[in-house]
């Protein structure tokens, strides 16, 4: 049947009260718009859940499995949401134990880590780079998905291969089984205590294992099938590899999706990071060539294979690294991106030797050549990485992009590259690609389908049926190699296994979860054609945002991700107003959305530089903003912009009232009139006062233009704000940068009518368009007028703003938009680094300074320009791990300051325990929000130089 809108019932109340008993209320989610957002993963099925439960303790979960056993409700464990086969969702409880399970803590000098399930595989990775550590496993997604999926699917990825996954590295762990026992496997006497408290699961582990071990050609076939990547059904070499049923179990929840148990806490051993890399693109006539070369250079010690064939080749054909044409290198070529590591500079020569004899030997089609260039091999990364989002980027609307993986015996991979183009062709996948992991056999192969209705839904049926036994009669590979079985491949476990494979998973399943209530549908089938249920149907919305996959890579870097909605949850409810388009389901998704989906939305853009298809959901906020504007409105936006100048003097005689008013009534009283005009007007559009409220900014120092050497533009919030506290009375910002410029013998000129000048994020990020276009346009002109007509540079004081410039091309007018291409606008950051750092002399240094790359800076590629000023001012730089946008958005922080106490709160927690002799920003709204978040002194970077460098003034 194809796949429809599911009705959106309510919840049932007794069960929302029930679990209010199992956590703190306010931690069970039941309003359709969370429940909503939480239905899809990134896989194309879609389940909506009963409730979401944000669990936070190990008790909290065992009262969870006791309500569900009691109430005979299904429960998921979910994290990231970035599994891809379905394996994270749930039509009864979700019990999300992403945000409140992130302990990490390095052990025995990095040869270990012990984390919680809900800490992201990358901070994990940079807890451990000190010590010249990182874990086993590096999936693609390793920024965005959670050690508890990445040991749940087995996940590998480019270089881990087998021997360094997640089942080879596990230590221990700490696990609850749906009866509520919780073990930890690393305890002394561990074993024993399962046997007593779970007697039944000891005894049915040990005689499943005693089976197993009773049929050599059993042991045989699970020793082949592991020898390669494989993630179909149960880790089934758990029972020929360890002896104890309490370490059998352990592994045996490595890889299986959250159906046994809930993993608490794991310990693996990590692996060395291996810094001195040469990299080559090497180009074949055919995939047969290709693939006949990858035996050669594995043995000869390449860490990283990785295969690209014909349709990837076009793909990508044209990217930096690649040839524009491919007609020189045959009809259907194929390459291997091909990559050796190792520890010490001094080992690598030699293999480079090896390396370039083999490339003597191939046929190749063009010479290959490898490169040590830090720059030209992550371009070559890049080409590999943009595989997928260039095929997302050219689907139809209402399509999704399925991106699958397989496994193949190495002597064959050729033959059944070619044979799955061939049912590529067949089934009518014309822009499908391959590409993968050459050097385990593992290939990924990308195609683009709708499941909007049952045609559709036929189709990509007929095409898994076909699939399923190509890869397994006739090479005997591996239907899942790294992404999990989940719903979509559970239907085939048994033709991969065989009956008596699947009746020792289905037994397994039984001893631990006999109501079957844990994940059902995952690994265990539900039916034989269970994989064509609950399919996600994708209604074609806004264009910002229709190209969305839903993988969920943007969310942790989206400031609003634990208070609100994240990006893909953003998309996801737009997309069910879509599929419900009226009614009183309809009525309250909006409701609901003006806060959680627009309001909150910080709209950095960040989301987009995570994005596999470069989206910026906050365009996709910005254009809902500007729906809801009345046509009075847009007049006031429009006249707002048209007299600047004006609207610059009254909001700085507003701030002055109010620090006037508060002198009187003190900040509570005025927190409390602004509170009831908030009532009254919105609390999107009148701030919240608070005592942090900087006071009206001291009027800007007069410059000369004679002899300026760049044009400088202090932001409108540094005219309207002065000092944060922390910040000194004087210098001021401005002030700051003036005096290192005459040091730096460069002089800068603040233009005199600076006043009402702005980069117009205040109406863009509104949906003022009218007034954004008239405020740009006007800006602008004034630009190209100081800068003598493009001759000088425009120094923004204020990073955001210089992001906000940089930016304004599209809304400009022809003419503006020719002198926009001309002008050189350049960020504070960059300016001192380039120009005024190599002409300064610091007559001390600090011991140490903490650096907050506000996200405009992230997003300009500006950050390690920032970092090398504070590498100038300082013995020692931090950069916190958890650094994000601080949400402060302009003027949102004045307007919903929870979302920069949410956004902020894991990075002020992450320093809470270390002080520093200074802390840096570039951008004024985000010191106010820092200072908030940490309580520590924040200030702009340009200040704390200029204080260092004053003996050149003697």
């Amino acid at each position: 049947m194809a796949p429809s809108s599911v009705p959106l019932l309510p919840p049932q109340l007794d069960l929302v009260e029930a679990l209010g008993r199992c956590v703190s209320p306010d931690r069970v989610l039941s309003r359709t718009l969370d429940r909503v957002a939480f239905a899809s993963d990134a896989s194309f099925y879609r389940l909506l859940p009963e409730a979401v439960v944000l669990a936070r303790s190990v008790d909290e979960v065992q009262r969870l499995f006791a309500l569900s056993r009691a109430r005979g409700v299904p429960i998921t464990f979910r994290a990231a949401g970035t599994s891809l086969s379905g394996q994270s969702l749930s039509d009864g409880l979700l019990v999300e134990v992403a945000r409140h399970w992130r302990s990490a803590r390095v052990e025995d000098g990095g040869l270990r880590i012990r984390a919680q399930p809900g800490t992201i595989g990358d901070h994990l990775n940079q807890l451990l780079r000190p010590h010249g550590r990182k874990i086993g496993p590096d999936p693609a997604s390793i920024r965005a998905c959670t050690l508890g999926g990445i040991l749940s699917n087995n996940s590998s990825g480019m270089c881990c291969g087998v021997e360094q996954n997640g089942y080879h590295t596990l230590r221990s762990l700490t696990f609850v089984l749906p009866s509520g026992t919780r073990i930890d496997t690393g305890a002394d006497g561990a074993d024993a205590e399962l046997l007593a408290r779970e007697p039944a699961l000891h005894r049915g582990l040990q005689a499943l294992r005693d089976e197993v071990r009773s049929r050599p050609a059993l042991v045989e076939r699970i020793r082949a099938k592991y020898r390669m990547k494989n993630t179909t059904g149960y880790q089934l070499n758990a029972f020929v590899d360890f002896e104890r049923p309490v370490d059998i179990f352990a592994h045996l929840l490595v890889g299986s999706e959250g159906t046994l148990a809930f993993i608490a806490e794991a310990v693996l051993d990590t692996v060395p990071v291996l810094p001195h890399k040469s990299t080559g693109l090497l180009f074949f006539p055919d995939v047969h060539a290709a693939c006949a070369a990858i035996a050669p250079f594995r043995d000869a010690g390449a860490r990283a294979l990785e295969l690209l064939d014909a349709a990837s080749l076009r793909a990508a054909s044209g990217k930096p690294g690649m040839p524009t044409e491919l007609g020189h290198l045959g009809a259907a070529p194929a390459a291997l991106l091909c990559e050796f590591q190792t520890a010490h500079a001094s080992e690598l020569p030699a293999l480079m030797s090896a390396a370039q004899e083999l490339t003597r030997r191939l046929p190749l089609a063009v010479p290959g050549e490898f490169t040590r260039d830090a720059e030209t091999q992550e371009r070559l990364w890049r080409v590999r990485e943009g595989l997928f989002p260039t095929v997302g980027g050219v689907r139809k609307s209402g399509t999704t992009v399925i991106i699958e993986d397989v496994c193949f015996p190495i002597p064959h991979l050729a033959d059944a590259a070619v044979d799955l183009q061939g049912l590529f062709a067949a089934h009518g996948y014309q822009n499908a690609i391959i590409f993968g992991h050459a050097k385990d056999g593992n290939l990924h192969f990308v195609i683009t389908q709708s499941f909007n209705d049952q045609k559709a839904v036929d189709q990509y049926a007929r095409f898994i049926d076909d699939l399923v036994p190509l890869v397994v009669r006739k090479y005997d590979g591996a239907l899942k190699a790294e992404h999990g079985t989940g719903r979509n491949m559970a239907p085939f476990v048994e033709t991969e296994w065989g009956p008596e494979g699947l009746a020792i998973m289905r037994r397994l399943k039984e001893l631990v979860d006999p109501q079957n209530l844990l994940n059902p549908g995952v690994i265990v089938p539900a039916n034989p054609r269970s994989h064509l249920e609950h399919l996600k149907s994708l209604p074609s919305i806004e264009a910002e945002a229709d190209m969305c996959i839903e993988c969920g890579f943007c969310e942790p870097v989206c400031p609003s991700r634990e208070l609100t909605l994240t990006p893909r949850q953003r998309i996801v409810v737009r997309r069910e107003l879509e599929r419900q388009p009226a009614g009183l389901v309809a009525e309250e998704l909006r409701r609901d959305y003006r806060y959680s989906g627009l309001e909150t939305c910080a709209g950095d853009g960040m989301c987009q530089t995570r994005c596999p298809v470069s989206i910026d959901t906050g365009s996709l906020v910005k254009r809902f903003r500007a729906a809801r504007h009345t046509a009075l409105g847009r007049g006031l936006g429009l006249s707002a912009a048209a007299g600047s100048a004006r609207t610059e003097q009254l909001a700085r005689t507003g701030i002055a009232a109010g620090h006037a008013l508060a002198s009187v009534v003190g900040h509570r009283g005025v927190g409390a009139l602004t509170g009831a005009l908030r009532s009254v007007l919105g609390d999107d559009l009148v701030p919240r006062w608070s005592r942090d409220i900087p006071r009206p900014a001291p009027p800007l120092p007069r410059t000369s233009s004679e002899g300026a050497q760049a044009v400088y533009f202090p932001a409108c919030m540094l005219r309207l704000f002065g000092p944060v506290e922390g910040e000194p009375e004087r210098p001021t910002i401005p002030e700051a940068l003036l005096a290192l410029a005459r040091r730096a013998g460069t002089p800068v000129h603040i233009p005199e009518d600076i006043a009402g000048a702005c980069c117009s994020t205040p109406w863009h990020s509104k949906g003022y368009v009218e007034g954004d276009a008239a405020m740009s346009n006007a800006t602008l002109e004034r630009l190209w007028r100081w800068s003598a007509e493009g001759r000088l540079p425009v120094v923004v004081e204020g990073s955001s703003c210089t992001h906000g410039l940089r930016g304004a091309g599209a809304i400009l007018s022809s003419a503006n938009r020719e002198r926009f291409d001309r002008l050189r606008i350049l960020d504070s950051v960059e300016f001192v680094h380039d120009t005024l750092l190599p002409k300064l002399r610091a007559d001390r240094r600090l011991g140490s300074v903490c650096i907050h790359p506000v996200c405009s800076v992230v997003e300009m590629g500006l950050t390690p320009k920032l970092v090398a000023i504070g590498r100038f001012l300082a013995e020692q730089v931090v950069v916190p791990d958890r650094a994000g946008c601080c949400g402060f958005a302009g003027d949102r922080g004045f307007l919903h300051p929870e979302l920069t106490a949410s956004a902020t709160r894991p990075e002020a927690a992450e320093i809470a325990d270390r002080t520093f002799d200074a802390y840096l920003v570039s951008n004024h709204p985000c010191t106010i929000g820092m200072h908030r978040a940490t309580g520590r002194p924040w200030q702009n970077f340009a200040l704390v130089l200029e204080g260092l460098t004053r003996a050149m003034e003697a």
